[in-house]
């Protein structure tokens, strides 16, 4: 992923994030996909990976898809140190940022964030 792509979905998750359409942190980002009230979620590809399995078992259950995302991504994009998940909501803001992520995503499509599991999540890289 170029320089200009990264920043164009930074900058758009940060939008999102000013519009109200953001979750923040692990626990929130599972009970709103459990809700389903999430259209897709975002994991810090530098998580603990009792987080990492978590996160991908919710989104599993309930077809959600989860990107992960280069170290420190999501919490420079959304302004708040530390933030290693976010979800973001049903609605046009999340069919864009879908729309971004996939279009940015590795050539191979997909990217286990557990090497170890066989669930797969797509990937995008700075």
């Amino acid at each position: 992923m170029t320089e200009q792509q990264t920043a164009q979905i930074r900058g758009f998750l940060g939008l999102c994030r000013r519009a109200g359409q953001v979750i923040l942190g692990q626990d929130a980002c599972v009970d709103a996909i459990r809700r389903e009230t999430a259209a897709l979620a975002l994991l810090d590809l530098s998580s603990s990976e009792p987080s990492k399995k978590r996160l991908r078992s919710a989104c599993e259950s309930h077809n959600v898809p989860l990107y992960g995302m280069p170290e420190g991504l999501i919490a420079g994009a959304l302004g708040k140190s530390g933030v290693m998940a976010a979800a973001v909501k049903r609605g046009t803001m999340a069919n864009k940022l879908s729309e971004l992520l996939s279009n940015n995503a590795e050539t191979d499509d997909q990217r286990s964030i557990n090497h170890n599991d066989h669930a797969d999540i797509a990937g995008v890289q700075a």
